[in-house]
């Protein structure tokens, strides 16, 4: 008992007692939120026998190498009824031409051509705002030019958990596991967010999904007045509509593997940086309850690591530091590895803990820079 009288008797137990609830706060987060999705039961939620019909909504760029080799995957879905709709955004490579063929083989393909370049925001919220108002159906799944699904069934699978109270679908949009490390860091950013977004809709407090796997009604596109409430913010056009329009009434999750979309994730660290950065810019502009619990659970995060270093630097015993450690990190392998299992993903669990602090140092320095930026009003 004398390590515990130590303890007691130590100048530093002030410090001591916070670092223990801020990893009681964590292991909240982790067991009360984030095992949700990993402890989740696809048997145990209603699905609907319905195959109500689909638009399909697409936004191209100059994407004429993703739509070759993935556009036909989304016209060939196993569905009764649904029309893929592309928007080609004054695209100058030879996505005009690659289209116009597709089309002939495809009659359900249609297609919208912006000649000229009226967007005069940067982004997609003008075309995917064409390519929604020229829908047929109410149903609207979207996707991006540069995604694929993994198989036949994901509009199926993404329409199945559609019931009458529901109005928004958050799917998962993974990137294609490729070797090297940024690939692996990549992924594991991607799913400790699909984490976050998905754990806190099925807690009834859904704040965003992603523009590569995300459905929702046409009528509460038109009721919330589509983009223009933040049409001048670059990203939102996934993110800020659904932490605008998504309730916990009206929203729900679809994990499952046949409703997984896959990109290609950045080749370099500077485009991943960059990526990621223009990303945090929406957080801003969230909703208050979100930016509460979002930053709550960072700021825990930081203050966690930044107690437990301190500490060992102070020359508390290095006994009780590695066991508050070993504590959560269990917590998190637990967590983490079924969520992996959940979402298919796989070879990063032994590095998440590097992994993890590696992107809190990142998250900071760009919530940082983003205080010295000129930021763009809502």
């Amino acid at each position: 008992m004398d390590w515990l009288q130590g303890i007691l008797s130590s100048q530093w137990l002030i410090l001591i007692w916070i670092l223990l609830a801020v990893l009681l706060i964590q292991l909240v987060y982790y067991w009360f939120i984030f095992s949700r999705l990993a402890f989740y039961n696809a048997a145990k939620r209603p699905v609907s026998d319905k195959q109500e019909p689909v638009s399909v909504v697409i936004c191209a760029k100059n994407e004429y190498h993703n739509l070759v080799r993935f556009l036909p995957l989304i016209l060939e879905q196993n569905y009764p009824e649904y029309e893929v709709i592309v928007v080609n955004d004054a695209s100058d490579d030879d996505t005009f031409y690659l289209l116009r063929e597709l089309r002939d083989k495809y009659p359900r393909l249609n297609v919208i051509n912006i000649h000229q370049n009226l967007n005069f925001f940067v982004g997609k919220k003008f075309p995917l705002s064409i390519g929604i108002r020229s829908s047929k159906y109410e149903n609207l799944l979207l996707t991006d030019a540069d995604c694929y699904p993994s198989g036949p069934d994901w509009i199926a699978s993404m329409q199945s958990v559609f019931t009458e109270k529901t109005q928004v679908v958050i799917g998962y949009g993974a990137y294609l596991a490729q070797p090297g490390l940024l690939n692996k860091l990549i992924r594991f950013d991607t799913l400790q967010v699909a984490m976050q977004y998905m754990s806190l809709a099925l807690a009834g407090l859904p704040y965003m999904g992603v523009g590569r796997n995300l459905a929702y009604h046409k009528e509460l596109f038109f009721k919330a007045g589509g983009f223009m409430k933040h049409y001048k913010i670059t990203s939102g056009d996934d993110d800020l509509f659904i932490n605008e329009v998504a309730r916990g009434s009206n929203t729900r999750i679809q994990p499952t593997a046949s409703a997984i979309t896959f990109s290609k994730p950045k080749q370099s660290f500077a485009s991943w940086f960059r990526q990621k950065k223009r990303h945090l810019t929406t957080g801003g502009f969230y909703r208050t309850p979100h930016k509460i619990t979002l930053g709550l659970f960072s700021l825990s995060q930081l203050v966690f690591y930044t107690l437990l270093i301190a500490l060992a630097v102070l020359g508390v015993d290095w006994m009780l530091l590695l066991g508050i450690y070993v504590v959560r990190l269990i917590s998190q392998t637990i967590i983490i590895k079924k969520c992996m299992l959940r979402l298919e993903e796989k070879n990063f669990l032994l590095l998440f803990p590097f992994f993890e602090v590696f992107l809190m140092i990142i998250n900071l320095l760009l919530g940082f820079a983003g205080l010295f930026s000129r930021k763009t009003q809502w």
